[in-house]
């Protein structure tokens, strides 16, 4: 008499709702973590320049260039956090966030070229992220992708 192992039941209800597929990783696996963390530190690095800016420096020099600083910080934030969320809404949220981002940094990358004189000083996407090493510019690229990868996500 061949016994069965105890949770059979419980492993054979599993892979019957579940069609015997295998999980797919989520967006917070392997490359996800990796985009994650990138976006976290981006988005302190950014936030603490344009906390900086404002409060220690002459708001006036540059009030174009600092405030797209702490917008682009905000958005970054944003981007991190929905990123790492599995709730309802959350995929969404992160196109939203890293398409604007994007969008951002090519305005504001494109304008820094063509009107100089708008930026008293760089912003994080002036010059399409040049004082961050093009990451502003390359990372909503990569973000973008991955959340299309993932997009089956996007209802859970």
């Amino acid at each position: 008499m061949s016994e069965q192992p105890r949770n059979s039941r419980i492993v054979s209800a599993a892979e019957a709702r579940h069609g015997n597929k295998p999980s797919k990783p989520g967006r917070s696996t392997g490359l996800g973590r990796i985009i994650i963390a990138v976006y976290g530190i981006l988005s302190l690095s950014a936030t603490v320049r344009a906390l900086y800016q404002i409060f220690f420096r002459d708001f006036s020099e540059a009030p174009l260039a600092y405030s797209l600083s702490l917008l682009s910080g905000l958005v970054y934030i944003l981007a991190t956090f929905s990123l790492a969320s599995a709730k309802p809404g959350a995929w969404k949220v992160s196109v939203g966030a890293v398409g604007f981002e994007l969008l951002g940094v090519l305005v504001v990358g494109t304008l820094s070229f063509t009107h100089p004189e708008l930026f008293g000083h760089d912003s994080v996407w002036s010059y399409f992220g040049k004082g961050y090493g093009y990451v502003p510019l390359v990372l909503p690229l990569v973000g973008l992708w991955w959340l299309y990868r993932n997009r089956g996500e996007r209802q859970r």
